[in-house]
C-alpha cells in the first residue's frame, strides 16, 4: 500500500529515496520549506547538525540532503533525500517536517508528501487534509521496525512554527525563535532537481470543498552528487515556458557551451510536436512528434553558439517547454529504471548487460529506438551508437560500454531499462598472467610482455552482437581507432600479431562482442615456417631465410577470402596474395635485412588452407615467351627495361590487374599499372595482384 491515511504506515525499499513536499501553485499562498530530522532511540537530535534544511542541506553523514525546489504542472515542491542504507545505526527514525511563512498551513492548498524510489516508483504517499492554523507540521517519519524501513504518515501540526517543533525534538533555539525565511533566497543546490508533475486542475472545476486526488510527481532526476562524481556538462539556471496551441520558445538566457536537456509536458489528448528553429527562423531539427497523451518527454539539444535557442511548439492543449542542464538527468543503475515515451538517462557504471523491456503503445505496437553516447562526443550529438530500431511490444538485451555514457531512447509506450553490471576482471591480475576475458564492449591497456618486440594475441569472441562480427580495434592517444581483427574476415577464434613496432602498451577496444577472452604469447610460440604447413582459421607463422616466394590455396571449396600477409621486424606489412580458390597462387615472402619475416594467414573459422615456401628460382621467367597464369603471381623479367603487352580477363568480376615492381627482397616498390595494355616494365621481379587470369606478352 502506498497511498496511506494518518497514522497508518507502510514498508519502503531500504535504498536512495526522494521525498517531495508538495502543494498547489496558487498565487498568494503561504511558502512553505521542507525539513528533515534524524532522531536517536529516545526521539531526540545528537545535535544541530541533525536538522537538515535548505540552509544546512546536507548531514555529515551523506544520508540525508535538501535537494532544491521545483515547479511544474501546478505544483511546488521541495526535495528531499533520504539514503536509508548511509542512516547511521544510531538514528532510528528520520521525520520529514515543513514550515510555513507568512500564513497557515490550512491555507495552503493540497498538502502532501511522497517518498519515491531512484527508479521514479511511488513507495509512499500521505495528503494532509485536516490542516488548519498550524505554521510546522511533522508529515511523516521513516523508522526501523525489526531490521526494515517504514514510513509512517504522523500529521501533527504545531502552531508554535519550526521553534516549537525543533525545541520538541532536541534541538535548543535561541528566543525569540527565528521563523524559517521563506523570503530568503536559498542557496542554489548543487544539481537542479527535475520539476515535479502534476495536472492542474480543469478550467472551470471548482475549487472549494475536498481538494483533488493528487497527481503523481516524479523524483528529482539527479543523483546525489557524491554517489555520481561525473559531472556531464556545466550548471546553469532552468528555463520554463508554458502555453496553449501553437508557439515559440526563445532561451534569452545565455546558455553554457554543449547540449542541454529540453523537456516538454503535453496535457491531454492530441498532437504535440516541437522542432528548432534554424538561423532563417524556419523548422531545423524536429524533437517530438507524439499523439500520446499527457506526453512528457526529454530529448537533448545542441544550442546554437551564436544566438538563443529557439524552439517552435504545434500543441492542441496546454504545454511546457523546459531548458535544463544535464544533472537533471536520471541514472541507470542496476534496479529496473521505468519511464514513457521519449527519455534520456545517465550511465556511469562499468561494462553492462542492459535488459530492455517495451510494452508498446495503447495497441501492443508503437516504436522504439535507443542509442548511447558516450560522454567523450557529446560535442556531436549524431555521433552515436544504435542498438535497438524496432516496433511493437519487445524484450531484448543489448550490451553497453562503459560509463560515463547517455542513453538515449525514442518510445511511443511504457518502458523498463536495467543494467546488470560484468565482473570486471583483476587487472593486474591479467596483466601478469597474460590472459584478459570479460563480456561485452570495452577498451583495454595490454602490456607488451617483451617491449621493443612483437607478441602473438590469441583471441576467442564467440558470441558476436554485429551484422558483420567482433572488432578488435587498436586506439591511438588521438582515439583514432585501426582495425586489427573483424569478425567475419578473420573468425571467432584465432591469432594475430600485436605491438608490431615493438610499443611498450597498447589501448585495445573491442566492439560488437558478447562473452571474450584474449590470451598473449612470447611471439617465439608461433611456429616456424621451413615447409608446406595446412590449417584452418587465422593464424601466424614465423620464418628465417632468404627472400622467398610463397605458395597459397584453399583445400576446400568455398567462397570465404583466404589471405597471406609478410610483417617485417619494424612492423611493415605488404600483402603477399589472396584467393578464394582451391588453384593455387604464389606471392612474395618478403624478407629484410634481419632475415626474418612473420605471415600472418587471414580467414574465417573452419576454412582450410595449405601454404608452401618456395626458392626464388622456382619463380617463371618472363624473356621471350609469355607468362600466363591465375590469380596473384611472381615473374621474374630478366631482360632490361623493356615494353610488355598485359593481357586480363577478370571472370565476370570487377578486378583490375594490378602490376607491381619488387626489389630484390621482394619488397613491393612502385605500382607500375592497374590496367590491359601495353606497359613498359624493368628487369627483375614483378607481382601481379588479382583473381582473375593474366598474360604477359613481351615485345620486340
Amino acid at each position: 500500500m502506498t497511498h496511506i491515511t494518518k497514522g497508518a504506515n507502510t514498508p519502503v525499499p531500504a535504498g536512495l529515496l526522494r521525498v517531495a513536499v508538495c502543494r498547489q501553485n496558487v498565487p498568494g499562498t503561504p511558502a512553505v520549506d521542507a525539513s528533515a530530522l534524524l532522531l536517536d532511540a529516545v526521539g531526540k537530535v545528537r545535535g544541530d547538525a541533525d536538522l537538515v534544511f535548505y540552509n544546512q542541506p546536507a548531514h555529515p553523514s551523506g544520508a540525508v540532503r535538501h535537494a532544491g525546489t521545483a515547479e511544474g504542472g501546478g505544483q511546488l515542491a521541495e526535495w528531499l533525500e533520504v539514503d536509508l542504507p548511509r542512516v547511521e545505526p544510531a538514528v532510528q527514525r528520520v521525520l520529514i517536517a515543513a514550515s510555513c511563512d507568512g500564513g497557515v498551513f490550512g491555507q495552503v492548498p493540497g498538502l502532501q508528501v511522497q517518498a519515491l524510489t531512484a527508479e521514479g516508483v511511488t513507495a509512499a504517499h500521505y495528503a494532509v487534509s485536516d490542516a488548519r492554523d498550524e505554521t510546522a507540521f511533522v508529515l511523516g517519519e521513516f523508522y526501523r521496525r525489526d531490521g526494515q524501513w517504514k514510513f509512517r504518515a504522523v500529521g501533527q501540526g504545531y502552531a508554535s512554527g519550526l521553534a516549537g517543533l525543533a525545541t520538541d525534538f532536541g534541538i535548543a533555539v535561541e528566543d525569540p525563535a527565528p521563523p524559517a525565511p521563506a523570503a530568503a533566497p536559498a542557496p542554489a543546490p548543487a544539481f537542479v532537481p527535475a520539476p515535479a508533475v502534476a495536472a492542474p486542475a480543469p478550467a472551470g472545476a471548482p475549487t472549494g470543498g475536498h481538494p483533488a486526488a493528487p497527481s503523481p510527481v516524479t523524483a528529482p532526476a539527479a543523483a546525489p552528487v557524491d554517489a555520481v562524481p561525473y559531472s556531464f556538462g556545466p550548471e546553469f539556471h532552468p528555463y520554463t515556458q508554458r502555453g496553449q496551441g501553437n508557439g515559440v520558445v526563445s532561451v534569452d538566457a545565455p546558455l553554457p557551451p554543449g547540449p542541454v536537456v529540453v523537456e516538454a509536458w503535453h496535457q491531454g489528448e492530441g498532437y504535440f510536436g516541437l522542432h528548432t528553429l534554424s538561423r532563417r527562423n524556419k523548422d531545423d531539427d524536429l524533437l517530438f512528434n507524439s499523439t500520446l497523451r499527457d506526453f512528457r518527454g526529454r530529448v537533448l539539444v545542441q544550442p546554437p553558439k551564436d544566438r538563443p535557442l529557439r524552439l517552435r511548439v504545434e500543441a492542441d492543449n496546454d504545454w511546457t517547454v523546459l531548458v535544463q542542464p544535464l544533472s537533471v538527468l536520471r541514472r541507470l543503475g542496476t534496479g529496473p529504471l521505468s519511464g514513457y515515451g521519449p527519455e534520456v538517462v545517465a550511465y556511469t557504471g562499468p561494462v553492462a548487460d542492459l535488459d530492455v523491456d517495451f510494452a508498446g503503445d495503447e495497441d501492443g505496437g508503437g516504436y522504439f529506438g535507443l542509442w548511447t553516447l558516450e560522454a567523450s562526443r557529446l560535442h556531436d550529438l549524431d555521433d552515436r551508437d544504435l542498438l535497438v530500431n524496432d516496433t511493437d511490444r519487445l524484450r531484448q538485451t543489448v550490451p553497453i560500454a562503459d560509463g560515463p555514457l547517455l542513453v538515449l531512447l525514442e518510445a511511443d509506450g511504457a518502458w523498463q531499462l536495467g543494467a546488470r553490471p560484468l565482473d570486471v576482471p583483476d587487472q593486474a591480475a591479467a596483466q601478469a598472467s597474460g590472459v584478459h576475458s570479460g563480456r561485452g564492449d570495452t577498451t583495454l591497456t595490454l602490456v607488451n610482455p617483451a617491449p621493443g618486440r612483437p607478441a602473438l594475441l590469441e583471441y576467442a569472441c564467440p558470441d558476436t552482437r554485429g551484422g558483420l562480427g567482433h572488432r578488435l580495434l587498436l586506439v591511438d592517444e588521438y582515439d583514432d581507432e585501426e582495425e586489427l581483427v573483424q569478425g567475419y574476415r578473420h573468425g571467432e577464434h584465432g591469432r594475430t600479431l600485436l605491438f608490431t613496432r615493438g610499443e611498450a602498451q597498447v589501448r585495445l577496444r573491442l566492439a560488437d562482442v558478447g562473452d571474450w577472452t584474449l590470451r598473449l604469447l612470447p611471439v617465439e610460440q608461433a611456429p616456424l615456417l621451413t615447409g608446406p604447413a595446412e590449417g584452418q582459421g587465422s593464424t601466424v607463422f614465423r620464418y628465417e631465410g632468404p627472400p622467398a616466394l610463397l605458395g597459397l590455396c584453399r583445400t576446400a571449396a568455398g567462397d570465404q577470402m583466404v589471405t597471406a600477409r609478410t610483417v617485417q621486424a619494424d612492423g611493415r606489412s605488404k600483402i603477399s596474395a589472396d584467393t578464394t580458390r582451391r588453384r593455387p597462387v604464389t606471392g612474395p615472402l618478403w624478407v629484410s635485412e634481419a632475415g626474418y619475416c612473420y605471415v600472418q594467414i587471414w580467414t574465417a573459422d573452419g576454412t582450410g588452407w595449405r601454404i608452401e615456401p618456395a626458392a626464388l628460382a622456382t619463380a617463371p621467367v618472363l624473356d621471350r615467351a609469355p607468362v600466363e597464369g591465375q590469380g596473384y603471381g611472381v615473374v621474374r623479367h630478366t631482360g632490361p627495361e623493356a615494353e610488355v603487352m598485359v593481357q586480363h580477363d577478370a571472370l565476370g568480376g570487377a578486378t583490375l590487374p594490378v602490376l607491381w615492381e619488387l626489389d630484390e627482397r621482394l619488397q613491393p616498390v612502385r605500382r607500375i599499372s592497374t590496367a590491359s595494355g601495353l606497359q613498359r616494365v624493368p628487369g627483375g621481379y614483378l607481382q601481379m595482384r588479382t583473381s582473375g587470369r593474366w598474360a604477359l606478352e613481351p615485345r620486340a
